[in-house]
Order: structure tokens, then C-alpha cells, then sequence
């Protein structure tokens, strides 16, 4: 991946270089840099690995769905604190992820704990490869089937970032 963004930019350089204009132009340049997604688009199966704007779209997915979770997550907190009386039931619950590599797995309890009302206490690896989080989620009762479809789509969404 790092090999396709700098032949990238090193095409669009060269279109600049090449455009012979008197002065440097971003418009120039961003120009090559389409051209240059165009041609490695076209050949990145000879480098070996996946084209690499499709990992960078799986980031920035990645980052919608943890804004999406972390503004109704905050809701649902902020809900809970001015309601007249406090009726939350907190609690533990475990949860097996199917994510495997250590880079995975903390970057769903990150992912995770930064969203109000839940956080990963410990983490426990599984002799298969996968892993159990200890969640500690704010009213268990209440949050369990929306912590768990957070936990899910946070799921699904590193699997694409970080496997091809």
C-alpha cells in the first residue's frame, strides 16, 4: 500500500513536470494525481496487494460509524442523566469477538470505551485466536442489544480496514 500512494504521488509530480507550465499549480497536480489513481488502478494487481483507496474508504467508514455510534451513545446518555429519577441497572457482561490480531482487538475496545456509557474492562485471548472483552456497560438491562449492534458494526468495519 505505501508503494501505490508514493508512485501516486511521484505521477502526479511528473504530470506536473511534464504540463510545462511557468509556475507550480495545485490544480496541475491534482490532476496527475487523478491520472495517477487511474493508472495504478489499472495495474495494482501487479503490485501484490489490494488497490489501496479502498482501504482508505474502509477508514473513513470506519470513522462514520464510530461518530454515528458515539452521537447515539451520548444521546442515550445524556437521556439517561436528565430523566427525574436515575433507574439504570449497571453491570458486566462478557462478549466473544471474532477479531484475531492484537491490533484488531484493541482497536474495537477503543473504539468501544470511547463511546459513553460502556467500557472494556479486561480482555481475555482465546486459545482459537479469538478474544473475550468484559464490557461494563452503564444500565445493562437497557444498553445490552445497543451495545452489542455497536460492537458488531465496529466488528465488521475493522475486519475491512485491517484484512484485505
Amino acid at each position: 500500500m505505501p508503494a501505490q500512494i508514493l508512485l501516486n504521488i511521484f505521477i502526479a509530480f511528473l504530470w506536473m513536470l511534464l504540463m510545462d507550465e511557468d509556475e507550480l499549480k495545485f490544480t496541475t497536480f491534482f490532476t496527475g494525481y487523478l491520472v495517477g489513481i487511474g493508472i495504478i488502478f489499472l495495474m495494482h494487481r501487479f503490485f501484490g496487494s489490494a488497490f489501496y483507496l479502498r482501504r482508505v474508504l474502509s477508514v473513513i467508514k470506519l470513522l462514520f460509524i464510530f461518530i454515528s455510534e458515539l452521537t447515539q451513545s451520548s444521546l442515550l446518555v445524556l437521556k439517561q442523566i436528565l430523566s427525574p429519577k436515575l433507574k439504570i441497572r449497571p453491570g458486566i457482561f462478557r462478549y466473544e469477538t471474532v477479531l484475531q490480531s492484537d491490533l484488531e482487538v484493541t482497536m474495537i475496545s477503543l473504539l468501544l470505551t470511547l463511546t459513553p456509557g460502556s467500557v472494556v474492562m479486561e480482555i481475555v485471548e482465546v486459545m482459537e485466536g479469538g478474544s473475550i472483552l468484559f464490557v461494563h456497560a452503564m444500565d445493562v438491562e437497557n444498553e445490552r442489544d445497543a451495545i452489542l449492534s455497536q460492537l458488531k458494526n465496529f466488528e465488521k468495519a475493522i475486519m475491512e480496514v485491517t484484512r484485505k
